[in-house]
């Protein structure tokens, strides 16, 4: 019980970063919202959107200024990969 709940847990979190480093690599290439490949990036931003939002504002308020860079996706991967991390945990210990 505590192997599928894990892993669950990991594939969900690697399914969230992948999704994260798609929308990053897309966004520089998404120009057309109506090609394929802009769709695909739309749908991605409304995916990831929740995830990296919170984190852009984070950024914003701890006055952490990057200027043309965004780094709100590398903040959110490296907090979805915690978050998993210590969910597995709790999984072992309470399970």
């Amino acid at each position: 019980m505590a192997i599928v709940l894990i892993r669950a847990i990991y594939w969900f979190a690697q399914i969230l970063t992948m999704a994260l480093v798609v929308r990053a690599l897309l966004s520089w290439f998404a120009t057309n919202p109506y090609s394929a490949v802009g769709k695909i990036y739309q749908f991605l931003t409304k995916l990831t959107e929740p995830i990296v939002n919170p984190c852009r504002q984070l950024l914003y308020k701890l006055n952490i200024n990057t200027g043309m860079l965004d780094f709100s996706v590398l903040l959110a991967f490296f907090l979805i990969e915690i978050v998993a991390n210590l969910l597995v945990k709790l999984v072992l210990i309470v399970l």
